[in-house]
């Protein structure tokens, strides 16, 4: 009698806390490259946090660039409308061009975005800052409105804007952390 000999299955690897870190900055990476819609990017946030096997990992960005491509043979510094801070800090001052929706992400960092001489492109500006377990700092130009939406957010701005004062609306979602808007520096 023989005995049958059935193909060996190999269970799919499973995927940890820091390869789904690593995909969630790849997909940010994509959407400020434009690869991919604010919706989409949502979306395969939810699929990365859910993922459990690098199988399912790897279906989540099957459709974008594995190396650097055109997209990163830029100069070095921040991309235009995104950053990042990853278990460090990041600070983006002096003089630069704010485009009209812009997004810093910090994960277990610090933030500082200083405003106050950077060039609004636009009358509203749109600055998304998901925080999680960190602090964001952002200090505003003179003369700007601010308008607060979010979770975990305070502002702190003083004086009135002029009327038909650039517009910079803050969409703030902070967990276990911090997200100011105000018009001064903290002191040391």
């Amino acid at each position: 009698m023989s005995v049958e000999q059935q193909p060996l299955t190999v269970p799919a690897l499973r995927a940890s806390d820091r390869d789904r870190d690593e995909m969630l900055v790849r997909l940010h990476d994509a959407f400020a490259e434009g690869r991919l819609t604010e919706a989409e990017l949502d979306e395969r946030i939810d699929l990365t946090l859910a993922a459990r096997t690098h199988t399912e990992l790897g279906a989540v960005a099957a459709d974008l660039p594995t190396g650097p491509g055109p997209a990163d043979a830029r100069c070095a510094g921040p991309a235009g409308r995104f950053q990042v801070a990853y278990k460090n800090s990041v600070t983006r001052a002096g003089r630069w061009r704010l485009p009209e929706r812009f997004t810093t992400v910090v994960y277990k960092g610090t933030a500082l975005l200083d405003l106050r001489s950077a060039e609004l492109e636009g009358p509203v500006t749109v600055l998304r800052v998901p925080a999680y377990k960190s602090t964001v700092e952002i200090i505003m130009p003179p003369g700007v409105r601010v308008e607060t939406d979010g979770m975990g957010i305070s502002a702190e701005v003083h004086g009135a804007p002029p009327a038909g004062a650039p517009v910079v609306h803050v969409r703030g979602y902070a967990y276990k952390g911090t997200i100011e808007a105000k018009d001064r520096l903290r002191r040391s």
